[in-house]
């Protein structure tokens, strides 16, 4: 197998493993979602648990790469150079957390519910899709 087909195969397994652990947790229900934001209602601290797992995964996880000098499928790490807060930033994060507040769907779980397609869903990937052509438009 050459490396591209190598590094292909890692980001599906990647994929899979996320989509799983999303699956499992529960993270996939919308509900879940609502029910953490609703800090004066029925609060559900399930996302905290999980947001904290992933966290703490990542962390422990970043260091041991890391630690290794280079990737396995790379020539080098292809990290984040920018570091600015800016306008741009600000508003994309406002509207991510407006759009998952309101739907209770993130991009990740909203992908991995595919198999149980719904109409809001539906919906929810549609304007998600002409979301990301939207602010392609704008940027460029």
């Amino acid at each position: 197998m050459n490396s591209a087909t190598v590094k292909t195969a890692a980001g599906y397994i990647a994929g899979l493993l996320f989509g799983l652990g999303l699956a499992i947790s529960g993270m996939t229900d919308p509900a879940r979602v609502l029910g953490f934001l609703d800090v004066a209602g029925a609060w559900d601290p399930t996302l905290m648990f999980v947001l904290g797992s992933a966290v703490g995964t990542t962390f422990v996880g970043y260091r041991l790469v890391f630690a290794r000098g280079e990737p396995l499928f790379s020539a080098n790490f292809q990290l984040p150079t920018k570091q600015a807060l800016d306008g741009k930033l600000l508003g994309g994060a406002a509207l991510f957390g407006i759009g998952w507040g309101l739907s209770g769907y993130c991009p990740g779980p909203a992908i991995a519910s595919i198999g149980g397609i719904s109409l809001p869903l539906l919906a929810l990937l549609a304007a998600m899709v002409a979301g990301w052509f939207i602010a392609k438009r704008i940027s460029q």
